[in-house]
């Protein structure tokens, strides 16, 4: 056995590695954890078994699809239905699942299933994958996740399965309603329709429409709030502020979000529909930018305005503890409830009888700063590498941010370097800015010493 010396004594290089694990961080293992299934991926999607013959096969391609699935984008550069086989099409649901899920989930499950104890850095690292502020019971809360989720899928799988078995037969219609379900429900946006039209053939399928809406907004509400409504479900005044504020900010932004964009499209791509086919268009066109990649209507044919009011809504994203990406719903009603409440001369920021923390206004200013900073470089540097519109630029950097999967056809066309610096924005987006910085930061030891205050002028 290889050893080595350390300060005057030997030991193995598998303990070396044992104690370099044991002095990672959960973000830096939450890190390398995603980074090492995007690389298995991207191996696995490489295979002759997984391209289609006459297709091509190019590692790049193979990465950034296991990067986008892995991160549930759904951004693609190939087309999904018709470049890769069925044994393709299941690494990529797979790649879906444990990354919507988490890793540490999927493992917590498996760990339970050959009956294995959690111990306590599995804890912290679950606690860090799912956002959560505290591990206690972080183990049962992994537990509920993992049954409503593949409930969830299930139920819907045999919805979806049943209403296109209709058009495309039992056997593929089964099929398609599996990888949709959990498509939906991790947020991720990837289809097997072909030709990159996502679910426009179904515009005013009611059925359709109301199924992935609802696996969409179930995957990005955030486990935590799923959970907290299953217990209060005959007492809502006692759910969490969390819960009250990710409900609150994600139905203003649902009802907001399909009166906007109804009225903008009303005379152009909803111009054709029936009053309910608009409605019902422009909800799913609200819901959709939370993450989830779908589209009933064409990207690229939308109002200018609409487009950018998708980027405003892809850029909130999700909530915490979900499926999604964005700066999160919650950040963003911190951060409004502080400014609203400084508005009115108040020392603190206070929602429904409660007062939210500085710490998290400052966590909530950072992130937003943090994401800001990134879409504007990515962006710039699309614009560099790519011959495209800046809108059609932005649109994409902040897809790839928000870990969403719309785009305005910019996808397809990318060059080598833009498929890089998409890959790397879907990844940052995924992992979480913040867990990025903590994985690269050294840990710094807090100290009782505080500096004087003094005034300095802003605005």
């Amino acid at each position: 056995m290889f050893k080595s010396s350390v300060n005057g004594s030997s030991i193995s290089y598998g303990e070396q590695q044992k104690r370099l694990t044991l002095r990672a961080t959960p973000s830096q293992v939450l890190v390398v954890g995603f980074a090492s299934l995007i690389l298995t991926g991207a191996v696995l999607l490489t295979m002759p078994a997984a391209v289609r013959p006459g297709q091509e096969i190019s590692f790049l391609t193979s990465l950034f699809t296991a990067t986008s699935a892995v991160c549930v984008t759904g951004l693609v550069v190939v087309d999904t239905g018709t470049h890769w086989t069925t044994f393709g099409q299941v690494v990529i649901l797979a790649l879906i699942q444990v990354g919507g899920l988490g890793f540490m989930t999927m493992a917590t499950f498996f760990a339970m299933l050959m009956g294995r104890r959690i111990g306590l850095r599995q804890r912290l690292i679950i606690q860090e994958s799912l956002n959560q502020t505290n591990i206690a019971g972080i183990v049962r809360l992994a537990k509920y996740v993992l049954l409503f989720t593949f409930t969830t899928e299930f139920v819907f799988a045999i919805l979806l399965a049943i209403r296109w078995s209709t058009d495309l037969g039992w056997r593929k219609g089964l099929w398609f309603g599996l990888f949709h379900s959990i498509s939906s429900f991790n947020n991720a946006g990837f289809d097997l329709f072909g030709g990159f039209k996502s679910l426009t053939g179904y515009t005013g399928d009611i059925t359709v429409n109301l199924c992935i809406t609802t696996l969409i907004i179930l995957g990005g509400i955030g486990f935590s709030v799923i959970v907290d409504v299953l217990r209060h479900n005959k007492d809502f005044r006692h759910l969490s502020l969390h819960t009250k504020m990710t409900l609150s900010v994600t139905g203003l932004l649902l009802v907001t979000g399909t009166l906007i964009i109804y009225f903008l499209e009303m005379d152009n791509t909803l111009k054709t529909l029936s009053p309910a086919g608009k409605a019902l268009a422009a909800y799913f066109q609200a819901v959709t930018p939370r993450t989830a990649g779908y589209n009933t209507l064409d990207m690229g044919a939308l109002r200018s305005a609409t487009q950018f009011f998708i980027v405003i809504l892809m850029f909130i994203g999700a909530s915490p503890g979900s499926t999604g990406g964005g700066v999160k719903t919650t950040t963003i009603g911190a951060l409004a409830i502080a400014v609203w409440s400084m508005a009115k001369g108040k020392e603190n920021a206070e929602v429904f009888q409660r007062r939210i923390g500085p710490e998290q206004i400052y966590k909530s200013v950072a992130i937003i700063l943090l994401a800001t900073i990134l879409v504007a470089s990515v962006s710039l540097l699309l614009s560099i590498t790519e011959n495209a519109d800046f809108l059609a630029v932005l649109f994409e950097a902040t897809s790839a941010f928000g870990t969403v999967g719309l785009s305005m056809g910019l996808t397809p066309e990318l060059t080598s370097a833009g498929r890089i610096i998409i890959m790397l924005t879907m990844f940052l987006g995924r992992v979480g800015l913040l867990t990025v910085i903590f994985a690269l930061a050294n840990k710094q030891r807090s100290t009782p010493l505080r500096y004087p205050e003094e005034k300095i002028m802003v605005g």
